[in-house]
């Protein structure tokens, strides 16, 4: 991929999730070129990607106080973030979930046999996720467009949510603290901590019992 085609795939995804955190109705329309640009990419995502991307990820994991049991990483890509929770805490069952459904290929494709048991992977919109509420009681977003109500719905009483952004400010796919914070609070979401590490940044987010 040209500099040029890779700068303009940045700042579409920049578009993107500018637009859809401040008018949710546009994801009807960004949503397919959104997929395709990522279906374009899953052969060599994980050729641009290095093991810094996982490291605001890795710290925002070492501040959690309880191991959780059932994890969802969306837009999961590759698997990457993934299979590192699922080393982090061998209990736990993980779901990897992306729009692309090249991605998910990619993602099965790399996943080893002895996580096979617990790590999975789907197709899906996390705009609409096919999950229960209250699934989960941990939810990661490594660079990934969040969805405030459906986080709320599939988030359990009492869970996690992890916010990280591989290059801080400067990633494509990033949410200001200040704007989650105004978008979850009223959701039921509460001890925002925020952690830099490595070139990124992450947000940790519990869900408060009602």
């Amino acid at each position: 991929m040209s500099a040029t085609l890779e700068r303009l795939g940045r700042r579409f995804a920049r578009f993107v999730t500018t637009s859809v955190v401040a008018r949710p109705a546009l994801w009807r329309l960004l949503r397919r070129p959104l997929r395709s640009q990522f279906e374009h990419l899953a052969p060599v995502w994980d050729k641009r990607r290095g093991p810094e991307t996982l490291i605001p990820l890795g710290a925002a994991l070492d501040r959690l106080d309880t191991a959780p049991q059932r994890i969802l990483d969306l837009g999961t890509g590759t698997g990457a973030a993934a299979r590192v929770i699922a080393r982090r805490f061998p209990e736990a069952e993980v779901v990897g979930v992306d729009l692309a459904p090249k991605m998910i290929e990619e993602a099965r494709a790399l996943l080893p046999a002895e996580l096979a048991g617990r790590v999975r992977f789907e197709v899906g919109d996390a705009s609409s996720l096919e999950f229960e509420p209250g699934a989960f009681d941990l939810v990661v977003l490594l660079n990934m467009i969040p969805f405030f109500e459906e986080l709320a719905r599939v988030t359990a009483p009492g869970g996690t949510v992890i916010f990280a952004f591989s290059s801080g400010p400067e990633t494509p796919i990033y949410v200001r603290t200040e704007k989650l914070r105004e978008r979850l609070e009223p959701l039921g979401f509460e001890a925002f901590e925020e952690v830099a590490a490595g070139p990124g940044t992450a947000v940790i987010v519990r869900h408060g019992v009602r």
